[in-house]
């Protein structure tokens, strides 16, 4: 197939470049250039922005489109008008924040979702993101209706996240020693990049249709077996002491990203228990735990020291909430 990809260089974008061409698939990106330019020097590659250079699409022709980046309603509605003629099939890359924060557990994609008043607003916020997800996906499903597959993704994991939110726990058990962890009974959804990317190929190549929600694992999971199975998979001599939500809460802990992945559990039990019946009824699997732990420690320790980490415990605070909790 001959598949042009908007985006593809920098986390998930570089996970369907690799699995399109283990598959044997045409590719042609286009991106701006700015983040990785030099990730794929042999692919063909269309430097511009969505915002006013589609037309340096031209004339061309493909299969299928896998559009990694869309935030705006607006691009959405310019990157569908541009490409309704020139490809078969549709896929957009939305997200499970879609939905209500707080919702039932086990909510599939009938779900109710997000809405805006004015999607021509331009700002992503945490607020907005979600919303601006929804009015995309509207316009991807009305220039595509029988031809769009919509991607709702969960949390994305492996080699190449810029997050440090599945990361941290992989570092810091290969780190060792005692370690705060939230409570053990606390779920917990992801997905590797590549079972993701893998997924979306096969529906491009299949034209798969519809709305899917995309996480993982396809049996519940927790912290508590999460977290040993990375102390496992990593022959690691860590002990994580987990700890309640009102212990976090009164240490001034921030949720999801200040200690990454933690979520009272009233918002866990909503937000970390998604449905993906319909995504494995169409073919989604996953690779073994183990091996995305492995894999991510083994990008993340050639990262340098000092990269960026937006999820973070720090270690000074990591300290004090031991001696609080062991005391």
């Amino acid at each position: 197939m001959r598949i042009l990809i908007i985006g593809g260089t920098i986390f998930l974008g570089r996970a369907l470049v690799n699995e399109a061409l283990r598959r044997g698939h045409r590719l042609t990106l286009f991106n701006r250039g700015l983040s990785k330019p030099e990730a794929f020097p042999a692919i063909e590659t269309i430097h511009g922005d969505r915002d006013a250079d589609l037309d340096r699409l031209g004339s061309r022709r493909w299969d299928a489109v896998i559009d990694t980046c869309g935030y705006l309603p607006r691009q959405a509605r310019q990157s569908t008008a541009a490409l309704r003629g020139s490809v078969d099939h549709y896929t957009f890359v939305s997200t499970l924040s879609v939905y209500p924060t707080a919702g039932a557990p086990n909510r599939d994609e009938s779900a109710p979702v997000l809405t805006l008043d004015d999607d021509s607003i331009d700002a992503v916020t945490d607020e907005s993101y979600g919303p601006l997800k929804v009015g995309c996906e509207a316009s991807v499903l009305d220039a595509f209706p029988q031809a769009a597959l919509i991607i709702r993704s969960g949390l994305i994991v492996g080699p190449n996240d810029p997050s440090n939110r599945f990361t941290y726990w992989v570092t810091r058990a290969a780190k060792g020693g005692d370690a705060i962890a939230p409570p053990a009974r606390q779920p917990v959804q992801f997905i590797d990049a590549q079972d993701l990317a893998a997924f979306i190929l096969r529906g491009a190549e299949r034209r798969l249709a519809g709305i899917y929600n995309v996480t993982g694992p396809a049996e519940r999971l927790t912290f508590g077996e999460l977290l040993p199975t990375a102390r496992a998979a990593l022959d690691s001599d860590v002990r994580f002491h987990h700890v309640s939500d009102d212990f976090l809460r009164a240490h001034d802990v921030s949720e999801f990203m200040g200690l990454p992945l933690w979520l009272n559990r009233e918002i866990a039990e909503s937000f970390m228990t998604f449905n993906i019946d319909r995504a494995l009824a169409a073919g989604l699997t996953f690779r073994p735990l183990e091996r995305t732990i492995r894999d991510t420690h083994e990008w993340a320790s050639a990262q340098p020291k000092d990269r960026g980490k937006p999820a973070d415990l720090p270690t000074q605070l990591e300290c004090k909430l031991l001696e609080a909790w062991l005391s």
